[in-house]
């Protein structure tokens, strides 16, 4: 019998229930690539970034793109599926596999999968520094076993997850996070090879609506003395304070952390 939790949140590919028998050449696969999707009340905030993340990385990994109304189809089903509130993941690979010249050819397939709704943890988070640069840093793909084993090194150590620093010493990302700094009047993203999250992308535009000023700049860990508040935002959260980044601290910030959220707020909800 199945779970209750399975029910409530199934799994559809190309739009029809999934067994393991469809999913069993998932189970190790490494080439594809995803978005991460809060629901709620059956709405999606920056569903535009969302479709247009999905286009750009299938161009970068398949050298070809699923139409947005079908994209638009498979989301709106799992949508309509599952409760008015829940997290999404929306993956797109080739069914021919990997390691084969197969796997640039023919139709791409798409698995969406339903979970519980997430607010992110409540921080505030203190975060270990690691010397490290993802691969193919601006596609969300999968396979990413550093991530994990930065955040399971960073606990060990007493933080609570780590923050990325690339060979020429500019902070660029978190292990699942975007990072986002205040100097007290402007709103800094780190100038650095990362990925565009999609959260990223809509409180920037609805700071730019707010009249807030932000720019990109380079971040060094000695730029950080210099910065009033620092937090980490995804598909989950606009923001979610972070007190430390390896020995350097930093102030509560509450009117940041507002800017952020206030910011998130004004972006429209749209239904698929």
């Amino acid at each position: 019998m199945m779970s209750t939790e399975t029910n409530l949140y199934p799994a559809a590919l190309n739009g029809q229930a999934v067994d393991a028998a469809d999913l069993s050449p998932l189970a190790f696969a490494g080439f594809a690539h995803f978005t991460a999707i809060q629901v709620r009340d059956r709405k999606i905030r920056g569903l535009d970034l969302h479709l247009k993340r999905l286009h750009n990385a299938s161009l970068d990994f398949f050298g070809r793109a699923l139409p947005e109304d079908t994209l638009r189809a498979r989301i709106r089903q799992a949508v309509d599926a599952g409760p008015q509130d829940q997290s999404l993941a929306v993956t797109v690979f080739s069914p021919k596999g990997e390691f084969t010249r197969e796997s640039m050819e023919g139709d791409l397939a798409v698995l969406v999968r339903s979970g519980p709704p997430s607010n992110g943890p409540k921080g505030p988070l203190r975060l270990a520094v690691v010397e490290h640069e993802r691969p193919l840093a601006t596609i969300k793909h999968v396979g990413e076993s550093g991530k994990t084993y930065y955040l399971h090194q960073a606990i060990r150590q007493g933080f609570d997850d780590a923050a990325f620093i690339d060979r020429h010493g500019r902070l660029s990302e978190a292990t699942i996070w975007n990072l986002v700094f205040f100097d007290g009047e402007t709103v800094i993203w780190p100038k650095a090879e990362m990925l565009t999250g999609t959260m990223m992308g809509t409180v920037q535009r609805q700071l730019e609506r707010l009249g807030m000023p932000q720019r990109q700049e380079e971040v060094t860990l000695s730029r950080l003395k210099e910065l009033s508040g620092a937090a980490v935002m995804n598909s989950w959260t606009p923001g979610i304070a972070v007190s430390a980044i390896g020995s350097r601290t930093f102030p509560e910030a509450r009117a940041f952390m507002d800017l952020l959220h206030r910011a998130h707020a004004a972006e429209p909800a749209e239904a698929v």
